[in-house]
């Protein structure tokens, strides 16, 4: 609690006229409780100006609430488009189930006069093969995919980053010219207030 005639916020925050301010300075020269009070509120001052505003959310959201919590449906739903990997094979599948299902139930062409005799393993093999094409293919681009959308994650990430830091360089950098100038103001009047007779 201070002891000073006038209120030290009003002091620090500069709503003191000049002798007002002449006064205080020389109660906090002469008294250590105020000194020490005086100085808490400057440091506390300096590093509320260092803030960024935010605005005050309207309303404060739980992990309890029932908003938050989406449905298992939705939660499968993402869980698949959210995996390249779950996607990739699942379109693999796909894929190899259509080539097989094509492959063997065919309409039958219309026979000719004779009909050549058909080599069940062979086919056997070039589907297999076309399969095994079409899953490395699949992979492939999934995983091309993927990577491309790392670096641009990676990418925005370090931008954030970056602007974050030069705003932070920026704040710095204005709290030490206000702190600079207050310094200056107060050894001018701390210089005034010496030379002035008592």
């Amino acid at each position: 609690m201070s002891c000073s005639p006038f209120d030290l916020h009003d002091y620090v925050f500069g709503e003191l006229g000049e002798s007002e301010r002449r006064q205080v300075d020389a109660h906090v020269r002469s008294c250590a409780g105020c000194n020490e009070d005086l100085e808490r509120l400057r440091i506390t001052h300096s590093t509320l100006l260092t803030l960024r505003e935010e605005e005050v959310p309207q309303r404060i959201g739980f992990v309890s609430d029932k908003v938050f919590e989406p449905s298992p449906a939705r939660r499968a739903w993402r869980a698949f488009w959210g995996s390249s990997s779950k996607l990739g094979f699942a379109s693999a599948a796909m894929l190899s189930a259509a080539l097989v299902i094509f492959a063997f139930y065919r309409p039958p062409a219309a026979a000719p006069a004779l009909a050549p005799a058909v080599d069940a393993a062979k086919i056997e093999q070039q589907v297999s093969a076309r399969v095994s094409a079409a899953v490395e293919k699949a992979v492939a681009e999934s995983e091309a995919r993927q990577a491309q959308k790392t670096a641009e994650l990676v990418s925005a990430a370090e931008q954030r980053v970056e602007r974050q830091r030069q705003a932070d360089l920026q704040n710095v950098a204005e709290s030490m010219a206000v702190l600079q100038k207050r310094y200056n103001v107060s050894q001018i009047l701390l210089a005034r207030s010496e030379g002035e007779p008592r």
